[in-house]
């Protein structure tokens, strides 16, 4: 039987049920530890919001999200226990850094410097598997791997080496984040020539490129991607749903079903101070909550003709076969 870990303990893969690949309950940019003039973080206020948004998902019939916040981004094993311990929804964490540009290089980078900082990614991410995090029994689920805009860094490489080590001595599935619609083949063949196993592969955000021959280019590698930023469009160069929702379609036309989960990449606290928006922005940013696949998304793509067992599988189903390592057949 395959197992996953949840912040609550290990399930079965079977347990998974209808699943949101891509969803952060607490997520700040490193650095808002230092702006305290807007309070420390208030656990009773973030709970409750957190708690609403976890019961608005499970009222679409939603049993796991994973939560891939990056170990440096607010990370709160803790945290999340607690949603899941007040709401039944299964929570899966991660262990892992975000990319350079918006990630905490300095502390890597200097210990890059030392000649120590690859290993010392390595014990990390074991320690964590293996033991759980910062004494809290909690183990993640899933590595969160990142890289930059049109290209993988040395810094980020060290990561993507880590993990691919220690993915082969436990066979934990590797997630990863792209930006604004770039390296996803390349992200699929590093993670692959280093010794992954490509089922255990999600490569995230790749709803960020309209191009279907870029998606096929990663999942005919034999790995799965996400298009899990849905309500996110026009910031971080993202296109409209509209754009997304054509693309998908395409790639459903085309017999990948069996290859695409879905998401939003919504964010319920925001830690430090939240993001300004003006009107305009905030108005094309207004449906960037975890309702907005089931109350616009899902009857778009009905309304085009997609059954509901090609969307079973997009939130259910292929959740389940990337847990369990399920191949992928290859076109």
């Amino acid at each position: 039987m395959f197992m996953v870990e949840t912040v609550t303990g290990p399930i079965s893969v079977n347990q998974l049920g209808k699943t949101l690949i891509h969803e952060h309950f607490a997520f700040g940019y490193p650095g808002f530890h230092g702006d305290i003039t807007l309070g420390a973080f208030n656990e009773e206020e973030a709970l409750e919001a957190a708690v609403g948004a976890a019961r608005q998902m499970m009222s679409f019939g939603v049993h796991t999200v994973v939560d891939p916040t990056p170990n440096e981004c607010g990370r709160n094993p803790l945290f999340l226990k607690k949603i899941s311990e007040a709401t039944g929804l299964q929570i899966i964490c991660a262990t892992g850094y975000y990319y350079e540009g918006e990630g905490a290089p300095p502390y890597f980078k200097l210990r890059q410097g030392l000649g120590t900082a690859e290993e010392d990614i390595y014990e990390m991410f074991k320690k964590e598997i293996t033991d759980g995090i910062a004494g809290t029994g909690i183990k993640p689920g899933i590595i969160k791997l990142a890289s930059s805009k049109d290209e993988i860094t040395e810094y980020e490489k060290m990561f993507f080496r880590a993990a691919a080590r220690i993915h082969q001595e436990t066979g934990i599935v590797i997630l990863t984040h792209t930006q604004e619609g770039t390296m996803g083949p390349e992200q699929a063949k590093l993670l692959i020539e280093l010794g992954v196993n490509p089922s255990k592969i999600i490569i995230g955000h790749m709803c960020g490129n309209t191009n279907p021959d870029y998606h096929k280019e990663v999942m005919d590698q034999g790995v799965r991607i996400g298009f899990d930023r849905f309500g996110v469009q026009v910031l971080v160069g993202a296109p409209f749903d509209h754009e997304r929702v054509t693309t998908l379609l395409t790639l459903l036309a085309d017999g990948y079903e069996d290859q695409i989960l879905l998401s939003h990449d919504s964010i319920t606290v925001w830690l430090g101070r939240p993001p300004v928006m003006n009107d305009q922005v905030a108005q094309i940013m207004g449906n960037w909550h975890p309702a907005h696949l089931f109350q616009n998304i899902l009857p778009s793509l009905r309304d085009n003709g997609i059954t509901e067992a090609q969307i079973d599988k997009m939130i259910g189903a292929n959740a389940i076969e990337l847990f369990s390592g399920a191949s992928v057949k290859i076109s």
